[in-house]
């Protein structure tokens, strides 16, 4: 009898969170684990454990054996890569080749975790949606890349192949245990760490990564098949953010607020040391083309049409900063 929820990338920020709210509703879980990833975010779960890897189909078959559901939320999230086909390998060949999986092995519903950064964005300063036009041409570097290029085969596959998908769109995600951390759980450390000197003005949606996966599950409960929600929380300029990090971690905030056009022999640099002696940078040419744009969402669809609740972005941060000094990363 298929009554087994599968849950990709739970040993991760978003995918660790997602399991919870699943397990707190009396889900039967199993888990898709790589045979290297850190497994301390799912080990207090009841939860059955599967080595696999989306890059391998062969190990995809047995994973989904028994599967009722099917949360797809597992991805390469990083700003840059020295490589961006490992990315494009991960993110949209892992997808295809698990939804292909999914239909063969006759999961009934599959909720697959996409991102705000495969959708369009307004030049207007007003939130977009759902329905906000896209082109490949407009996404700006190689992760939104990826995510918009999964996003439209899990599209097509639901136009064409009928598969029971229904799309999620998280924003950025914050709150407790980001172990990597995230590109975002990283920018939150560093200001609470007074690290943070300086900054590049821009504007993003913050929501707490608790609510992003308990939207995940409302979306099995009540969204609809081809259908993408936006899993958002509250817009908010960048110096805002870290003025509000300060405040709750008792730091001065960042006090010199710098033009895009003057990091850019930075990014140059950063990037060539990058390539050089695999030092990750903290600057790119994509973030900084990126931060020209304001990064605005509504999430009014999940709210109207799946009883979605976000809370305030000063939630997700101090969730995060208690999270971080709980488990020492803070210095």
């Amino acid at each position: 009898m298929n009554d087994v929820t599968l849950v990709t990338g739970a040993t991760g920020f978003v995918g660790s969170a997602v399991a919870r709210v699943l397990e707190e509703r009396g889900h039967r879980l199993r888990l898709l684990v790589r045979p290297t990833s850190d497994r301390s975010n799912i080990a207090e779960l009841d939860a059955e454990i599967v080595v696999g890897d989306l890059s391998d189909p062969d190990t995809l078959a047995p994973a989904l054996a028994g599967v009722k559901t099917l949360f797809h939320v597992a991805a390469d999230y990083r700003l840059w890569v020295p490589d961006p086909e490992t990315m494009m390998k991960a993110n949209v060949e892992g997808t295809r080749n698990l939804m292909l999986a999914a239909m063969d092995a006759g999961v009934e519903k599959i909720i697959y975790c996409s991102s705000v950064a495969a959708l369009g964005l307004r030049s207007d300063g007003i939130p977009a949606d759902e329905t906000t036009p896209v082109s490949e041409n407009q996404v700006i570097g190689i992760y939104k890349l990826s995510k918009y290029r999964a996003e439209q085969e899990v599209l097509r596959l639901v136009r064409e192949k009928n598969l029971p998908a229904i799309i999620v769109n998280p924003s950025t995600p914050v709150g407790p245990r980001d172990i990597k951390p995230t590109p975002t759980g990283q920018m939150v450390l560093d200001c609470a760490s007074g690290n943070m000197p300086a900054y590049v003005e821009t504007g993003l949606n913050i929501a707490h990564v608790d609510d992003v996966a308990e939207g995940h599950a409302l979306a099995l409960e009540r969204g609809k098949i081809g259908e993408k929600y936006i899993l958002g929380g509250e817009n908010i300029m960048l110096g805002d953010l870290f003025r509000m990090v300060s405040q709750i971690a008792g730091v001065k905030p960042p006090a010199i607020k710098l033009r895009q056009s003057w990091l850019y022999p930075v990014a140059l640099v950063s990037e060539w040391l990058a390539r050089g002696f695999g030092i990750e940078p903290r600057v790119t040419r994509e973030t900084l083309a990126m931060s020209k744009k304001l990064m605005f969402f509504s999430s009014e669809k999940a709210i109207r049409e799946l009883g979605y609740s976000p809370r305030p972005a000063r939630d997700a941060v101090a969730d995060a900063i208690a999270w971080f000094r709980q488990h020492g990363r803070m210095k």
